[in-house]
């Protein structure tokens, strides 16, 4: 019972538990999101977005399609919008905060100790080491 009850509290599994309630809330979401507004919006350029009543028929049996071309048009949405909505600014967002970081110190060319980046000696082996300069942000 001992080994249930960790692997239950393991931090793993709880984040991922965590993970998954949030994931399915933000995927009512999105989908409410796109059905409340990019769906209409196609309806608005193209007709009716919504394809389940397409059919076609060999030798008597009736093959669905539309029910899929809406399954796969949806998710095209769906994918956009959180690609460009959320995956994109956080890309974006997660780059400006690394170019923030600056490196503090670098290797000493002698003894490749690091010594701070101002540094002119190394204070493990002494000896002279050439400044750099610092390079511009853009």
């Amino acid at each position: 019972m001992n080994g249930f009850k960790e692997f239950l509290f393991r931090g793993n599994f709880v984040e991922l538990a965590v993970a998954v309630v949030i994931g399915a809330a933000f995927s009512g979401l999105v989908t409410a999101f796109v059905s409340s507004f990019i769906g209409p919006l196609i309806a608005l350029m193209g007709g009716q977005p919504d394809f389940s009543e397409l059919t076609f028929h060999i030798d008597g049996t009736r093959f669905p399609y539309g029910g899929f071309l809406t399954a796969l048009i949806s998710f095209l949405i769906v994918a956009a919008v959180i690609y460009f909505l959320v995956a994109l600014p956080i890309i974006k967002l997660l780059e400006r905060f690394a170019r923030a970081e600056q490196a503090t110190e670098r290797p000493c060319p002698h003894c490749l100790t690091n010594i701070p980046i101002n540094a002119s000696r190394c204070r493990s082996c002494t000896m002279e080491v050439a400044p750099i300069s610092p390079t511009p942000e853009f």
